[in-house]
């Protein structure tokens, strides 16, 4: 029996094993290359640190996770990079939003970014720098929000159903970490401005004097799976401006929405 069987079958549900073995991951994702200790891992994921040790164990064996012998640093496995490769036939859309980030960077100057949906977080996966010489540095690649947080979170939550959103906020505290702006009541007071505009707008509430802006992309099926952002400081999102670059995103989510719908139509 591995160590990760003997896990499933200790007094701990296996649903709940799954679901801290999937928090270690990320975890330890947030890190990489340079990778975490074993109490660190503990410490973003929320879990006890014998907890964490044991599932990182059982993570190790089965070549999810690797450790350096040297340092006791735990990093992503070679087992994840072939399941990844696998995933991304189906979940990799890069390739077909590069040139709608290069767009968007080149008519607006500022840096663009692709986010994806993934369950209640969203995950950077693509990036283009603007011309601007002065940028906001909050989004890069592998850098994960909470849904409602970073405008492109704002965006996906915002064009979802009212009972996912209802349910979203019945599960989830963004207040502990991110403060009173993001308690439930102002966060749906920004949900109802996305609604009307079309677009979202995160007026520097994670870093002071970086703005953010965001569109939905949606799937095959009218979910709302991606988003579209552009980062920048202040002085560059004045309102008149806003209006511009929510056209232009609006535009380009339509533009990658349509093409991906018709990929998936093959």
């Amino acid at each position: 029996m591995n160590t990760y069987t003997g896990l499933m079958k200790s007094s701990e549900s296996g649903v709940g094993v799954v679901a801290r073995a999937g928090a270690v991951l990320r975890a330890v994702g947030t890190a990489e290359p340079e990778g975490l200790s074993t109490t660190e891992v503990a410490r973003l994921s929320g879990i006890a640190r014998p907890t964490a040790h044991r599932l990182l164990s059982a993570l190790f064996d089965e070549g999810f996770v690797d450790r350096d012998p040297r340092t006791g640093v735990w990093s992503l496995g070679p087992e994840l990079y072939l399941l990844g490769m696998s995933a991304a036939n189906r979940y990799d859309i890069t390739d077909h939003a590069n040139d709608v980030l290069r767009v968007l960077a080149r008519e607006t100057g500022e840096s663009s970014f692709l986010s994806a949906r993934r369950g209640d977080e969203t995950v950077c996966l693509a990036s283009q720098e603007g011309s601007f010489p002065l940028r906001s540095h909050v989004l890069h690649e592998g850098v994960r929000f909470p849904l409602g947080v970073a405008s492109a979170g704002l965006a996906i939550l915002s064009h979802m159903p009212e009972r996912e959103i209802d349910d979203y906020f019945r599960r989830t505290d963004l207040t502990a970490q991110w403060g009173a702006d993001h308690a439930e009541a102002p966060v749906r007071t920004r949900i109802a401005t996305t609604r009307r505009h079309g677009y979202a707008v995160n007026p520097a509430l994670l870093v002071e004097g970086s703005w953010g802006m965001g569109a939905a992309v949606f799937d095959r099926w009218g979910q709302p799976a991606w988003a579209l952002s552009l980062t920048g400081v202040e002085t560059r999102f004045k309102a008149v401006r806003r209006r511009e670059l929510g056209r232009l995103l609006l535009e380009q989510a339509h533009v990658l929405s349509t093409r991906l719908n018709s990929v998936a139509g093959r």
